[in-house]
């Protein structure tokens, strides 16, 4: 099997894991015109991207950067140094700690050293499965991949030496609702959710604004574009109201200026509560998006290990409301405002 681990780790990033199993011979075509296929995963070098449809990955193939995908390659690592020929296969925390040394550093550099650790992108390492790793193969390919609040994982298009690296959502897309009452991955706005994404706001160029300033600026470009969205539609009515997320110094200083404005329901004993349909204004022309939308997160058989994001990192944490106004979560990193009322 090849294992698939998300770490973003070193270097103060925020560590996140998970572990899914991929066939071995998944995919891909062979080498050098013979009949044996080829792991795509086995041959992928630094700026290869791989994508895949199938639950259990069966279907795993390497596909141009412009194209959907679901993982690119950062570099190649040879861990043989620390894990010899009797090393036993690792487990779920040692990978972790093999993406921490190898692959947090190899994701760095390849983004020339803008890394945002609240941003859409997380880390971690592509390696050859327990029978090939008994066969002595300790190559690993690390990797960056986009992952939603919950740890589903959501497709990516273009290399991610170019993109903003801000964890936005296209207008449209609704964020689900975990057991624990904590914001999931994109659903179909007809299922519960926590939030529907009303709009993306690019932020001034320049030095990094304080939460303060941001806040000021979103709160009325944010009720500007609500209204426009939803046609003028009275929110307080349905319980609703506008919220945004800033960005944190961090995520600044990796070139992340982008920050979503959102719908949700108040909350209920600082925590999330459901809602179901969407505000959009239904004599709206259809949105346009220059990439298909992020309406459902691809879901892998056999998952095992911690989501892909921890609470930490998702982009919008359970509020605390208060009576005098927003207020800025600025533990979560991705600082997140939960109005409580409708602006």
């Amino acid at each position: 099997m090849v294992m698939l681990g998300a770490f973003a780790g070193a270097f103060g990033l925020l560590a996140l894991s998970t572990f899914t199993s991929w066939p071995v011979g998944a995919g891909g075509g062979s080498l050098q015109g013979g009949s044996t296929p080829v792991n795509p995963v086995l041959v992928a070098q630094a700026g290869d991207c791989l994508n895949w449809t199938r639950k259990d990955l069966s279907d795993i193939a390497k596909v141009d950067c412009s194209a959907q995908h679901l993982f690119e390659v950062t570099g190649v690592a040879d861990i043989s140094s620390s894990h010899g020929p009797q090393a036993p296969f690792p487990d779920d925390v040692q990978w972790q700690e093999i993406s921490q040394e190898y692959c947090a550093r190899a994701s760095l550099e390849y983004l020339g050293g803008e890394f945002d650790p609240f941003g859409k992108y997380t880390v971690g390492p592509l390696n050859a499965g327990s029978r090939l790793w008994g066969e002595g193969d300790r190559a690993v390919r690390c990797g960056l991949q986009v992952a939603g609040p919950a740890g589903g994982l959501l497709p990516a298009y273009g290399t991610a030496r170019t993109q903003d690296q801000s964890d936005v959502y296209d207008p449209g897309v609704c964020l689900g609702i975990t057991e624990a009452r904590s914001v999931g991955d994109p659903v179909e706005c007809a299922k519960p959710h926590t939030y529907e994404i009303v709009g993306v706001v690019p932020l001034a160029p320049g030095d990094y604004p304080a939460p303060e300033q941001q806040e000021e600026f979103l709160a009325g470009e944010c009720d500007r574009i609500a209204k426009e969205y939803t046609g003028g539609a009275d929110l307080r009515a349905r319980d609703l109201v506008v919220a945004w997320d800033t960005r944190a110094p961090e995520s600044w200083a990796a070139g992340s200026r982008l920050t979503n404005c959102k719908v949700g329901a108040i909350p209920e004993n600082n925590l999330l509560v459901a809602w179901e349909g969407s505000v959009r204004n239904p004599d709206a022309p259809p949105l346009t998006t220059s990439n298909p939308p992020q309406t459902t997160a691809v879901q892998q058989d056999e998952p095992t290990g911690a989501p892909l994001h921890s609470q930490s990192n998702s982009a919008s944490g359970s509020p605390t409301p208060t009576s005098s106004g927003p207020e800025t979560t600025a533990s979560t990193g991705t600082s997140t405002t939960e109005p409580t009322t409708t602006r």
